[in-house]
């Protein structure tokens, strides 16, 4: 029997780092362009936070009972039908974690950048593009997950803990400095209007992208001990956690910076830490976010690539992504990731990185907490080593989030949102010709 290699820690540790990425270092700057309410700001994230642990508590229960790698595509396919299963690891192999793994990269290069002059061998007084730095950190980062599972899972921790320390100690410094920024707490009639405004919903989409990778221990689920009970575990504490988190973070940069400095910016963790540290210290935690932002690719190439490799176990076709190298690991699935990952990199601009992926991701997580409710109705004798509580208004309140936000980005970005539909669409193609397909 195949040793499972991933351990509960490293599974809590891949939700930590999915979550925390670009999203909570970036979406703050294009919120406080239609809201001024601090109390209106901070509310955002919680309820980001709530719908992500809903979430959670619907995926926990779906892994336990189906414990296998893939996450939505194992459910989809188990529940509904295997097209719709293809489909979700199709979009999930395309632009659900190369994507952000290319945002996350282009972010990395861009605080490297803020930071250059205290780093001139990385990147200060050089004409090198940051689409250059991108790529190189992502081909870096694939190398090592080339590697041992366990030589992964150590970097993947070790960058891990380096994201919380970075956080906490923005949060502590932020707290000790004061309140310098011009940021009203106070839920007053104000706070209320804007909460009810198209701005709050528009607000919403940037949160829940900052919030998308609580569910990503489902795509390596195959690989954890005790899956059954640490699967959950994790999903649960590690998003529970990254709440906490990113309320702190949030309340610190509204608390210390004044909320025109850090309208419209994408850096707006620089932005803040100028203010809690000074100039000097600022660019020092430009260069520590930086550092940061590879757990954050790291966690991605770790978990990404085990979708394409499930994949290319059920369809001949892709049976070349399934093959692992002598440590186990699916070599040509990262390739392929990584590789897809670079193209987003030198041919698209972070704005549209982000936009293109937040549709296609609400799309599927509906799709799967629905499929909560149906596996209970089809099979309510299946073993659920973990039951979803207070089912089944978790399940439906999750899913009405989700509604609303696929509307929202249908009414507020059609283009978009026909490209991502079309993109979803396309796999059918080449599940007709991977289930035709017939194995040597």
């Amino acid at each position: 029997m195949e040793k499972k290699s991933i351990s509960f820690y490293t599974a809590t540790a891949v939700v930590i780092s999915n979550m925390i990425g670009t999203g909570v270092f970036t979406s703050l700057g294009y919120q406080v362009m239609g809201i001024k309410s601090g109390f209106a700001l901070l509310l955002l994230w919680l309820i980001g936070g709530a719908a992500a642990l809903l979430g959670a508590l619907c995926y926990g229960e779906l892994g336990a009972a189906l414990p296998r790698s893939g996450g939505e595509y194992n459910y989809l396919s188990k529940i509904f039908h295997p097209a719709l299963g293809f489909l979700s690891g199709w979009v999930s192999a395309t632009v659900g974690f190369a994507a952000p793994v290319a945002a996350a990269s282009m972010a990395f290069a861009d605080y490297l950048k803020k930071g250059g002059d205290l780093s001139p061998v990385l990147m200060g007084g050089t004409d090198i593009s940051s689409g250059l730095f991108a790529a190189v950190i992502i081909i870096l980062v694939s190398c090592i997950h080339f590697l041992k599972v366990k030589i992964g899972s150590r970097f993947q921790n070790i960058f891990t803990a380096i994201s919380i320390v970075t956080i906490l100690i923005i949060v502590i410094n932020g707290l000790l400095t004061g309140h310098t920024g011009d940021a009203d707490f106070t839920p007053n009639h104000a706070a209320l209007h804007e909460i009810l405004s198209s701005s709050f919903a528009i607000s919403f989409f940037f949160v829940t992208f900052a919030y998308s990778g609580w569910n990503a221990a489902a795509y390596i689920a195959g690989e954890m001990e005790n899956v059954q009970e640490n699967l959950p575990k994790a999903l649960l504490r590690g998003t529970a956690f990254v709440t906490f988190l990113y309320f702190l973070l949030n309340f610190v940069f509204l608390y210390t910076t004044p909320l025109a400095e850090m309208e419209g910016k994408k850096e707006v963790g620089f932005v803040a830490a100028t203010y809690i540290f000074g100039t000097v210290g600022g660019k020092i935690m430009a260069l520590i976010i930086a550092i940061k932002l590879i757990s954050t690719i790291s966690s991605m190439t770790l978990a990404g690539p085990r979708i394409i490799s499930v994949m290319g176990e059920d369809f001949p076709l892709f049976k070349k992504l399934a093959q692992k190298n002598k440590y186990e690991v699916p070599a040509y699935a990262i390739l392929v990731q990584s590789v897809i990952a670079l193209v987003f990199v030198f041919t698209s601009t972070f704005d549209q990185v982000i936009t293109f992926i937040g549709f296609t991701l609400n799309l599927f997580t509906f799709m799967t907490v629905a499929g909560l409710i149906v596996l209970r109705i089809k099979q309510p004798d299946l073993p659920r080593p973990f039951k979803t509580p207070f089912y089944p208004f978790t399940p439906i309140v999750f899913m009405v989030i989700s509604l609303w936000l696929i509307y929202f980005g249908i009414a507020d970005k059609p283009l978009v949102s026909l490209a991502a539909i079309a993109t979803v669409l396309s796999g059918l193609i080449f599940y007709y010709f991977g289930k035709r397909a017939i194995a040597p």
